[in-house]
């Protein structure tokens, strides 16, 4: 990184690239090329790579294909997109392009530069909401796929078997989770059959069971982790900058449905 950081701000908006240079130069960073659309951001960056690639998701030709060329040939380059947008489909796909900030239109500039500061620190610069989402995505995940390694005969179970197994656990009866799937009820059956066989377990209700006595082994161990080892957000990097320009859904009772 250079002593002054530099920037790259590329949106389709001219008022919006004007108010973002006048926030961030007047906080210490040197904005060095404005561009409207994901082509022109690319070229920009090849020929005068900066510290920092700010992106609109939603620009002509695409942020996040924008994000994911300048990554692919600047691994030193930080990307932050900054949109409007706080869709799933647009956050998840600039995180995996590699953005290391997600940041929504509509924020105190001086905000908007501090978070730029946190990025140049090796952290990640995420909105409030977004950064919850991204959390409980990950938890979600995680945990699943800790339960897919404990549960007994539970790596032996489809991806169909885990979603059968998931809605039955939210209560749903056979028919329910056919809609749900669109499938037959007669494939659900066969889906049930199958977990009931590779789990080892005599009927539906037993295959809840088990798999809630080890959802809730799992809870218990993440939330003792989390009160043994809580994560702190590290802000010394941005307060020496500040010196330096001081200027699957809720469990209820397994379905009774003898449909099976």
């Amino acid at each position: 990184m250079t002593q002054v950081p530099s920037v790259l701000i590329a949106d389709d908006h001219a008022p919006t690239r004007a108010m973002i240079r006048r926030a961030i130069e007047e906080r210490g960073f040197l904005v060095t090329a404005e561009v409207s659309d994901a082509h022109a951001a690319i070229r920009e960056a090849r020929e005068n790579p900066p510290d920092v690639a700010l992106l609109d998701v939603r620009m002509p030709g695409g942020g996040v294909h924008a994000a994911t060329v300048i990554g692919r040939e600047h691994d030193d380059v930080c990307i932050v997109m900054l949109t409007v947008s706080a869709e799933n489909g647009d956050f998840f796909s600039a995180l995996s392009a590699g953005a290391s900030g997600y940041l929504l239109k509509g924020q105190d500039p001086a905000n908007l530069a501090e978070a730029l500061r946190r990025v140049l620190c090796g952290e990640a610069a995420l909105d409030g909401v977004l950064a919850k989402r991204l959390v409980r995505e990950y938890s979600t995940r995680t945990r699943w796929q800790t339960i897919r390694e404990r549960l007994p005969g539970g790596r032996h179970l489809t991806p169909k078997e885990w979603e059968v197994l998931g809605l039955l656990n939210d209560g749903l009866a056979t028919s329910d989770i056919a809609q749900r799937m669109f499938v037959a009820k007669v494939t659900v059956r066969t889906h049930l059959a199958a977990i009931v066989r590779k789990l080892g377990v005599a009927d539906r209700a037993e295959a809840v069971h088990l798999l809630r006595k080890h959802l809730d082994l799992v809870d218990e161990g993440t939330a003792g982790a989390m009160e043994s080892g809580r994560l702190t957000m590290s802000t010394d990097c941005v307060e020496g900058d500040r010196e330096q320009h001081a200027q699957p859904g809720t469990d209820h009772a397994p379905s009774r449905d003898t449909d099976a």
